[in-house]
């Protein structure tokens, strides 16, 4: 029997001996991590961010004056009304020739409402300016747009001008 235990302990001896051979050979990880710094911004990386933002804020007034300046088209779109002219008559009245299917439509524009004021059929657009003096109205054309200014005037219930 002390054979036995003397057999038992010899092994209990090696496979502590064992044991802590193969512990000594594991890698060891602190019980507490390190703390990691913070990455400090410094001034590069705020003028990175500002220039940035500036990029994108230019961007959006680039966009904003395109679409002022060239006008929003629909593609693909139905081009049923065409604004053909305008003209102011009031600090808030207006005069517009609007194209709809071949016609004409003379419209008087105010805040409040929309009249009709004649219609006429569809004529040719001059390619250039009006405002140059081979492209002037007609005399007709002139006396016409002053009939309707003073149209529009009355129905509005606005005196007429001296000058006018």
């Amino acid at each position: 029997m002390k054979l036995v235990l003397r057999a038992w302990r010899a092994a209990a001896v090696l496979m502590g001996t064992v044991a802590m051979a193969a512990h000594a050979n594991l890698p060891t990880v602190p019980s507490t991590p390190a703390p990691v710094p913070a990455p400090g911004v410094g001034m590069g990386g705020l003028f990175q961010a500002a220039f940035g933002m500036a990029c994108v804020l230019g961007l959006i007034l680039l966009c904003a004056w395109l679409a002022r300046r060239f006008g929003l088209q629909r593609f693909g779109g139905g081009h049923v009304v065409k604004v053909i002219s305008s003209t102011s008559v009031g600090q808030r009245e207006r005069v517009v020739v609007v194209e709809v299917a071949d016609q004409w439509l003379v419209l008087g524009v105010t805040p409040q409402n929309i009249h009709t004021l004649h219609t006429l059929p569809a004529q040719a657009t001059p390619a250039a300016h009006p405002a140059t003096p081979a492209m002037r109205a007609p005399e007709p054309l002139a006396n016409a747009t002053q009939a309707f200014s003073q149209l529009l005037r009355q129905s509005l219930g606005i005196k007429a001008r001296a000058g006018s």
